[in-house]
C-alpha cells in the first residue's frame, strides 16, 4: 500500500463541504471591496523566492533542476508570484491594483498541528495607493473576512516594522543585511534568549533595547496604557509614529481596536513599514497565528518601477481548524426503480438535476438495498418509481427521517422537493 507524502493530507467530502463554504464566504468578502482573483505557477524560477528571502530559504522549500538544467521550486507562498506577474505584464494598469488569490503553497518543514507541508493560502495584495488609507483598507478588509466567516474571537496586533530596523541601526551603524536579517528571524520566531545572546555577539547593548526583548507572552510591546506615547518616548515625535497614530484612528473609526504591538518583525524581511498580525484566542496551541501581512518592497527588487504595495494572507488550514462549523444540510434526493423501470428513473433524475443534487443507483441494487443505501448516506428524501409508479402515473416520495410517503405528480414532486 502506497501512503501518502509526508505533511499532506486526504480530505473527505464533508470536510471539503466545510472548506468550500469558507473558502465561498472569504471570496465574497473580497470581492465587495473590489478584489479580483488571479492566478500565477504552481512552481516558478527558485531566483523568485532566493531574491525576497536570501539563499537560507532553500533548506525549506521542495526546490529541483528540471530537465533543461533550470533551479525552479515549488512556491512557498504566493506575494512573490503576484509581484512577478505585475512586473511582468501589469505595471501600466491603473493603480490601485486589487488582487486576491487561493492556492496551495509548500514548505519542507517538521509537520505539526497548523502546520503541514502543503497547505493554503487566502490573500490580497493592494499595489497603489496612500499609505494611511491603503493600510486601513488592508488592516480592515482581513478583519472583515473573519468577521464574515464566522470567526469573533481573535486578537488582532499591529506594529511597524521600519521602528524595530531604526532601534537596530541606532546601535550600530555598521550592520549589514545577514546580520540584520538573522535579527529579524529571531524575533519573528519569539526567541527571546537566542536574540539577547546574538545582540551582544554582534556587540549591541541588549539593556538599551529593552523593548525589543519583550517578544514572549501576549507579544505586547510595553505594559504602559498608551504605547503610542511609549514609542515617542524612545523614537522621539518622528514620521513613522504619526503614521501609526493616523492609521489607529482610521480602524477605530470602523469600530477595530487592535494591539500596539511594537515586536513584530515578520518573517519575511522585506517588509518596510506597518505590519499586522492576527491571532486565534483557542484551538491552536503554539501556533495561534492565522494572518500575517503588511507593506513591503518588491517591485523594484523585481526590475519593475517603484510603486506602493501591501497584502496579507490567511492560513486558510489554521482557520479551519478552529472555526467551528455546523454541518450543512444538503438538499440532497436519490431516485431508486426497479430494472425494468430504470429509464423512468433516469428521466425523472434528469428533471430533478435542473435544481437538486440528485444521485442513481450504479450498483444493480433491490429497491430495499437502494432505501437502505440512501439512509446510510444521509439522503434526505427518497424518489421510488416503481412498476406500480409508472403504471399509475405517479412518484412516491419517501422522507427518510420520518418514514412519511406520499404520491404525487411530477409539479407536485418538484414543489414539495424544494421544501
Amino acid at each position: 500500500m502506497i501512503e501518502r507524502p509526508r505533511g499532506t493530507r486526504d480530505f473527505l467530502p464533508e470536510e471539503m463541504r466545510r472548506r468550500r463554504f469558507v473558502e465561498r464566504k472569504m471570496r465574497e468578502s473580497v470581492e465587495r471591496w473590489g478584489y479580483e482573483e488571479i492566478k500565477t505557477p504552481t512552481f516558478e524560477h527558485l531566483d523568485l523566492f532566493t531574491l525576497k528571502s536570501g539563499e537560507d530559504i532553500v533548506d525549506e522549500i521542495y526546490s529541483f533542476e528540471d530537465k533543461g538544467g533550470r533551479k525552479l521550486a515549488l512556491r512557498p507562498e504566493l506575494t512573490a508570484p503576484v509581484i512577478r506577474f505585475y512586473v511582468n505584464e501589469l505595471q501600466n494598469e491603473p493603480k490601485p491594483l486589487r488582487f486576491y488569490y487561493f492556492d496551495d503553497c509548500f514548505r519542507y518543514e517538521r509537520p505539526q498541528k497548523g502546520r503541514f507541508r502543503e497547505f493554503w493560502q487566502f490573500g490580497i495584495e493592494l499595489i497603489g495607493g496612500r499609505r494611511d488609507l491603503a493600510n486601513f483598507e488592508m488592516i480592515t478588509l482581513s478583519v472583515d473576512i473573519l468577521r464574515n466567516i464566522g470567526l469573533g474571537k481573535f486578537d488582532l496586533h499591529v506594529g511597524d516594522v521600519s521602528l524595530l530596523k531604526k532601534a537596530v541601526s541606532s546601535q550600530r551603524d555598521d550592520l549589514d543585511e545577514e546580520k540584520e536579517r538573522k535579527i529579524f528571524r529571531l524575533m519573528d520566531k519569539k526567541d527571546e534568549e537566542g536574540l539577547k545572546t546574538y545582540l551582544a555577539e554582534i556587540g549591541i547593548d541588549a539593556e538599551n533595547l529593552s523593548f525589543l526583548m519583550n517578544v514572549s507572552g501576549n507579544q505586547r510591546f510595553v505594559s504602559t496604557s498608551d504605547p503610542i506615547e511609549e514609542a515617542k518616548r524612545i523614537f522621539g515625535d518622528i514620521d513613522e509614529i504619526k503614521q501609526l497614530s493616523t492609521l489607529l484612528g482610521l480602524l477605530n473609526a470602523y469600530e477595530i481596536y487592535p494591539k500596539i504591538d511594537l515586536s513584530i518583525a515578520r518573517g519575511l524581511d522585506y517588509y518596510t513599514g506597518i505590519v499586522f498580525e492576527i491571532y486565534a484566542e483557542e484551538g491552536l496551541g503554539a501556533q495561534r497565528q492565522i494572518c500575517g501581512g503588511g507593506e513591503y518592497d518588491l517591485i523594484e527588487l523585481f526590475g519593475g518601477r517603484e510603486e506602493r504595495s501591501r497584502g496579507f494572507a490567511f492560513g486558510f488550514d489554521r482557520i479551519m481548524e478552529v472555526l467551528k462549523i455546523e454541518k450543512e444540510e444538503e438538499n440532497r434526493i436519490m431516485v431508486i426503480s426497479t430494472d425494468d423501470c430504470r429509464r423512468e428513473g433516469i428521466k425523472v433524475a434528469r428533471k430533478l438535476r435542473k435544481k437538486f443534487k440528485v444521485e442513481l443507483d450504479v450498483m444493480g441494487r433491490s429497491l430495499k438495498s437502494q432505501l437502505s443505501y440512501a439512509n446510510s448516506k444521509g439522503v434526505k428524501k427518497v424518489v421510488i418509481v416503481g412498476k406500480r409508479e409508472v403504471e399509475g402515473n405517479f412518484y412516491t416520495l419517501k422522507d427518510m427521517d420520518s418514514g412519511e410517503q406520499i404520491s404525487c405528480g411530477e409539479e407536485e414532486l418538484l414543489e414539495i422537493c424544494q421544501r
